[in-house]
């Protein structure tokens, strides 16, 4: 493995160099005809319009043509260029190694593509360096943002980052564009707990942060599709799901916690219909109300959809649990307006058990009418139906005021 200087380079520039010095780190795997265009368009950028003292640093992911030649040839000639090598892919496990050697004080990743604008990097690093922000991020599904990309994919990323919002209340858009900086003092103690180190690393990083209380800097971003892209989309958003599962159990446990963080308290305001109070408890009602007649258009269409392809039982299953986040993430938004992120696993979780109340409550008021009354009519099953749906939406309500977004939980601990 190639040695990292122990000093980041003076700018090319010949301008005095600020304080701050920046790593800019592009992950590469078989990349030789890319790799010198990008770094001629980069090094370019980086002399001309960005006013930090900076490097750029390649890092060779286990590349089987002639990458490593071509990386070596490039860090010999120019200025402000070195090069790693791994011998293992993986672009978590590339950004791991780099960001942990990295002296500089902020680090930053990009794709080799260069599918971001580079307009948006000085915006990406500037609240690191200003201490605003610990990490930042590219969104292209942020608002100010241009996109160019296929239906696919973009549908893909919609449904990705929203489930990513909706099962730990993230703050951030855009998981995955390849586009990120870090304050290297904080990323380093992150880094060391994420345990992915493929294309999850991303997900794992922002939901680490957030939950200890970090600070996200989100910038919009203009991107383009690169259609020579290699990842596959479906099978990385598989896998991503279950990542998302073994953070939500990490945060359960107490594992997602990480020592050593500077902790950034998050200004709380205080609603008045967090508490018991006749109009507090009107709006609730008509806001719960809103929000579940939504959820059932929402789960009739998505389950039309998923009949395209799957079986009415599994069809049915995923819209009814799909819809059962999305109802639980609304009405902790908008109902009992519990904002920050902290706790939502466990939101989560008892939404599902409260969904699955509701469902067991419909479910066997159906079951005893079958037994009492075995020729039952289609009107009568659809009197108890109605009934027991009834009963069982109050229910639900109650148990969602009482006991998953009781109001005295927020002065349990910090937000």
């Amino acid at each position: 493995m190639a040695a990292v200087p122990e000093t980041v380079p003076d700018s090319p520039t010949g301008a005095p160099a600020t304080t701050a010095t920046v790593d800019v780190v592009v992950p590469v795997h078989n990349e030789e005809r890319s790799l010198p265009g990008c770094l001629a368009v980069l090094r370019e950028h980086l002399a001309e319009r960005f006013p930090f003292r900076w490097c750029i640093t390649v890092v060779d992911n286990a590349s089987t043509d002639g990458t490593p030649g071509v990386a070596r040839r490039l860090a010999e000639e120019l200025d402000g260029v070195r090069v790693l090598h791994l011998d293992r892919k993986g672009r978590g496990r590339a950004l791991r190694t780099a960001w942990g050697r990295s002296d500089a004080d902020v680090v930053v990743y990009m794709d080799v593509d260069l599918s971001t604008g580079l307009d948006a990097l000085l915006p990406l690093v500037a609240p690191l360096v200003a201490g605003h922000s610990d990490l930042a991020i590219g969104s292209r599904l942020a608002p100010g943002s241009r996109t160019v990309r296929g239906g696919k994919r973009e549908l893909i990323s919609r449904c990705y980052n929203q489930v990513v919002r909706w099962t730990h209340g993230a703050r951030f858009t855009d998981a995955q564009c390849g586009f990120k900086a870090a304050r290297t003092d904080v990323v380093r103690p992150l880094v060391a707990h994420v345990r992915d180190d493929t294309w999850f690393f991303d997900t794992e990083l922002l939901l680490l942060a957030e939950h200890n209380g970090l600070r996200v800097h989100e910038v919009p971003v203009d991107w383009v599709e690169d259609v020579d892209t290699r990842v596959d989309v479906v099978r990385t958003a598989v896998d991503d799901l279950a990542g998302l599962l073994r953070v939500g159990r990490a945060k359960l446990t107490g594992a997602a916690t990480v020592p050593g963080l500077p902790r950034r308290p998050e200004p709380r305001a205080v609603h008045p219909d967090a508490v018991l109070a006749p109009d507090g408890l009107r709006r609730q009602i008509v806001s719960f109300a809103a929000i579940g007649l939504l959820s059932t258009a929402i789960s009739t269409a998505l389950y039309a959809l998923l009949r395209l392809w799957l079986p009415p039982v599994v069809a049915n299953l995923i819209s009814l649990v799909v819809t059962a986040l999305g109802n639980t993430e609304a009405n902790r938004r908008f109902t009992f307006r519990r904002g920050g992120s902290g706790g939502t696993g466990r939101v989560h979780v008892q939404g599902l058990v409260v969904f699955g109340a509701y469902c067991a409550v419909t479910s066997g008021a159906l079951l005893a009418l079958g037994l009492a009354v075995p020729d039952a009519s289609r009107w009568l099953e659809i009197a108890v139906l109605l009934a027991s749906s009834a009963v069982a939406t109050v229910l639900r309500f109650a148990l969602l005021r009482s006991w998953v977004f009781r109001a005295d939980r927020d002065e349990e601990g910090p937000a």
